[in-house]
């Protein structure tokens, strides 16, 4: 069984997995989903989690020595991610496994790519594609669309769980379908 501690504020969010860790000074938005076996520590200074982002399986999140954690909204978070003391922006994809330390910024728009370590300090524009240990800024491009869709699709999924249902149904499928295209004219 997980963990919701007495500091922590969940302001409406779409579901908070039962297994879930999540203690100290906290704060999870409208829309947003915590998933199976995610932790979140905030012993000093604050995390918060945007409205609609989602922090997926074995997420670990938090804070440094001298800065909090704040997350975005209509973020991706992916699996096995570990955000320590770090600020990223609205509409960001990090990717499986990508770890960004202390200090780090990244700006709106960006994606991180899976395996990427992201060091202490380090700050990336809006519009970023992020790669590599250490990671380095890759490209530039608009990937609001494609996280908003990431983020919209995590959403719809969460809100089936919270009703005990682990599937999407056939209009949510429908929805789906025409978000993307929209996403991608």
């Amino acid at each position: 069984m997980g963990h919701i501690g007495p500091n922590v504020h969940l302001d409406n969010p779409a579901f908070v997995h039962e297994s879930a860790h999540i203690y100290g000074k906290t704060y999870a938005g409208p829309g947003a989903s915590v998933w199976t076996h995610a932790v979140v520590r905030a012993e000093m200074h604050e995390v918060r989690i945007g409205a609609r982002t989602n922090i997926q399986d074995f997420v670990m999140i938090h804070v440094g020595n001298r800065t909090g954690t704040i997350l975005g909204e209509d973020c991706s978070i992916t699996h096995h991610a570990t955000l320590h003391g770090c600020t990223i922006g609205d509409r960001c994809l990090i990717g499986i496994n990508a770890t960004i330390m202390d200090g780090a910024q990244i700006g709106a728009n960006s994606i991180v790519a899976g395996h990427s370590i992201v060091n202490e300090g380090k700050a990336f524009p809006e519009n970023s594609v992020i790669a590599g240990v250490p990671a380095k800024l890759v490209t530039t491009r608009d990937n609001s669309a494609a996280n908003v869709f990431n983020a919209r699709f995590y959403q719809m999924i969460a809100e089936r769980y919270a009703k005990g249902e682990d599937r999407l149904a056939d209009d949510d499928i429908a929805q789906l379908k025409r978000l993307r295209a929209s996403a991608n004219p």
